[in-house]
Parts: C-alpha cells; sequence; structure tokens
C-alpha cells in the first residue's frame, strides 16, 4: 500500500487486496443486517486517504465484479474474488505487501452459474423466464420524473442536454450515465426528481385527483408520495407515514423543494398503526401500500441484496404485506381505491399476495392504468428484461359503494 500524500497510486495486488477486506465486510454485513456494499465502500476509504480516485474507481469495479458474479453468499472475500476464475486477479494473490496471500489449489473453486440464488428460481413470477433473468443485473439507466407542478417534460428536455423521454412514463427522462443530477439547474430549482421509470408507472397507476384524501401508508423518503401531491396538483389532504423515523425525516427537504405543501409525514408505532391512522379510517379516496419486499426487482442497482435475502426473511415479507393490505384496506372509504405495490418479482409478493387479499375481502378489482408490464393475476408485472424498468407488481382494486 502507499503512505498518504506521496501522490502514487495503490499497486495492483494492493488494489485486489483492498477489494477482498470489503468483500468480507460485505458478507458479513449481508449476513447480519449491517450496512449496504455503498455504504461500507464509502467508509473503507473515508479512512485510507492515500488512495486516489483511480484506486478507489477500481477497487470498486472489483468488489462489484465480484458481487453480481455470486448469486448467493460466497465464502468469503478471498472466494469471492476467486470464483470470478480471472487469471489477472487470480495473480495479485502474490504475498506482497497489501496484497492477499498466494492462493492454495483448493481454492480455485468458480462462482456458482446464475444470476438468481437456488432456492428463489422456483418463487419467481412464472413470467420471468431464464432468458430474461441476465437483465436482473443490468446496469440500471438514470431516469427523472419531472415535476408538473412547476414545469413540463418540453421544458427541461431543452434544460438537460442528453437527456431523452422514457418510453413508457409521460414524466419520464433518461440522462446519459454519469450525469451529475444535483449540479444542473433543473435538480436545484425542484423541476425534477432521480425516480426509475417503474416507480414513476405506478404513482402513474394511483390515479390521484386534486381536492382527494389520499395515504402513502410506506412512505420512506417520500419518492412516491411527492408524484402523488404532483398528481393532486398540490390540492388535498396527502398523508405519507412510515415506521423509519430516519427515512421519513429525510423527506421535509424533498417537500420543499418540490414546492409540495399538502403532506403530513406522520411516524407510525409497529402494530400500533391503527391507532396513530384513526382519523382515516373509512375516509380516505386512495391508499398507496407500497410495501417492505424482498426488493428483487432492484437487483441492477442493489446486486448484494441477493446475499441477504432467506427464505425466512422473505416469509416475514409476506406476513407484513399481508397484515399491511389489511390495515389499508380500513382507511379505504366506499368507492376509494386501494393500490398495492412491491419492487418484487416473487409471486408470493406479486400476484398471490393480491390474490389472496381479493380472496378475503370485498375488493372489487381493477386493472392499473398503466403501459407496459405484463398481466399477472389480478395486476401487472414491470421487469428489466421486458420493460427496462426496475421489477414491479402492482395491483388496484375499488371498495363497494
Amino acid at each position: 500500500m502507499l503512505i498518504e500524500g506521496n501522490g502514487e497510486e495503490m499497486t495492483p495486488a494492493a488494489r485486489v487486496g483492498a477489494a477482498v477486506e470489503i468483500l468480507d465486510q460485505v458478507i458479513a454485513a449481508a449476513r447480519t443486517g449491517g450496512a449496504a456494499a455503498d455504504t461500507i465502500v464509502s467508509r473503507y476509504f473515508a479512512t485510507r486517504r492515500y488512495a486516489g480516485s483511480k484506486d478507489r474507481r477500481a477497487v470498486r469495479e472489483l468488489v462489484y465484479r465480484a458481487i453480481r458474479a455470486w448469486p448467493e453468499p460466497p465464502p468469503s472475500g478471498r472466494s469471492a474474488l476467486l470464483g470470478l476464475a480471472d487469471e489477472e486477479i487470480a495473480s495479485r494473490f502474490d504475498g506482497s505487501p497489501h496484497a492477499p496471500t498466494p492462493v492454495e489449489v483448493a481454492e480455485l473453486v468458480a462462482a456458482p452459474v446464475g444470476v438468481v440464488p437456488a432456492w428463489l428460481r422456483p418463487r419467481l413470477d412464472p413470467l420471468v423466464e431464464e432468458d430474461e433473468q441476465s437483465a436482473l443485473l443490468a446496469r440500471a439507466p438514470l431516469d427523472l420524473r419531472v415535476n408538473r407542478l412547476r414545469t413540463s417534460r418540453d421544458e427541461v428536455l431543452a434544460m438537460l442536454p442528453g437527456a431523452v423521454p422514457t418510453p413508457l412514463s409521460p414524466l419520464g427522462l433518461r440522462l446519459p450515465d454519469g450525469t451529475r443530477v444535483e449540479e444542473t439547474e433543473a435538480w436545484r430549482r425542484g423541476l425534477v426528481e432521480v425516480q426509475d421509470e417503474g416507480s414513476q408507472l405506478l404513482a402513474l397507476a394511483c390515479g390521484a385527483t386534486p381536492g382527494t384524501t389520499v395515504a402513502d401508508l410506506c412512505a420512506g423518503a417520500g419518492g412516491k408520495t411527492l408524484a402523488l401531491a404532483a398528481e393532486m396538483g398540490n390540492e388535498g389532504r396527502l398523508v405519507a407515514s412510515d415506521i423509519d423515523r430516519g427515512r421519513l425525516s429525510r423527506m421535509r427537504p424533498r417537500l420543499e423543494r418540490a414546492a409540495v405543501s399538502i403532506v403530513e409525514p406522520r411516524l407510525l408505532d409497529p402494530k400500533r398503526e391503527r391507532e396513530a391512522l384513526a382519523d382515516l379510517a373509512g375516509k380516505a379516496d386512495l391508499v398507496l401500500v407500497d410495501a417492505p419486499c424482498s426488493g428483487t426487482g432492484t437487483w441492477r442497482r442493489n446486486p448484494e441484496l441477493r446475499w441477504r435475502l432467506t427464505p425466512e426473511r422473505l416469509a416475514r415479507f409476506v406476513a407484513t404485506q399481508a397484515y399491511l393490505l389489511d390495515l389499508a384496506w380500513e382507511l379505504v372509504r366506499p368507492g376509494g381505491a386501494l393500490v398495492y405495490a412491491v419492487c418484487s418479482l416473487v409471486a408470493d409478493e406479486g400476484r398471490s399476495q393480491a390474490e389472496g387479499f381479493g380472496a378475503r375481502s370485498s375488493a372489487v378489482s381493477e386493472a392499473p392504468p398503466i403501459p407496459g408490464g405484463r398481466a399477472a393475476g389480478p395486476g401487472r408485472l414491470l421487469s428489466p428484461g421486458h420493460d427496462e424498468t426496475d421489477g414491479f407488481f402492482v395491483a388496484r382494486w375499488r371498495r363497494p359503494c
């Protein structure tokens, strides 16, 4: 390795050594529910100022190449890199200063073939056939949603060189990779938000209108809340609730930048949500449940999520989703609508979850009014391979009058 400030780069072997250290941390975090890979990489280099931009980029590429290659957690960071079966990388295990120790023959085991963990393959929605699973790890595009409270897509197109309209969302723009969105005038003025086209379509599927009462039950940091507020013309009442105080607190500056004033952020206590939402019972024109899920539709952005998912964790997500659907249904007024969405391609979280809710309620299924996707039971499924969006399932119901 190098001494801070000497102006030299890390050796190729030292870069591999750094990648091994980071991967060990990523594997441990995946098993214990710790920090995300991006956070781990950032923390690693925050304490190693000797590493220049080329070093950081090279190490990050090694880390994510290994993460994408292994559908399930490898035994160690060494195994993760050696499993790439790359002779050049293996040659860097030479025992030199800050490099990994030399390779034993028994360590030379290639990463498993495939994108999806073996246990999960039978649980994917049958629409996601094997020939489109490679798209689950393709590079995700950089999409923006135009804030129609303040502007039009044509106006923003003229402000952002290289931007093109997205194929499905009437509010979407796609930018070249590497565009620094937060440095653009359009972002500073609150004219755009970074949002995948699939998320934009989910918000449009809600059919929110001005002057109505809307509840975003799992609002998080407010990405879809902002989209709903724009569709409402910033008129009406929009309650944005979540059990995560940290995520909910990040919503406020986004609301201010987007000129949204109708949102009521509301922190919920787990299993005491009914008490906190009692004022909305039977009164909401629209309830959106963008439920916690496996995130299988977002692997292009977070490939290490595959390492975090287990059958037990999936079962907990499915149980939570059913609970939230039943809770949300109590808030919907006669004639009102409930929209359910998950960024998942797993049938238990999508079509099967929606079928179960339909069977135990009086809800009348409606086709989600969005372009793209494919019919999946009572809902629609968007996927990277079919729609070039993140993977999402969305369903919609109406409460009889």
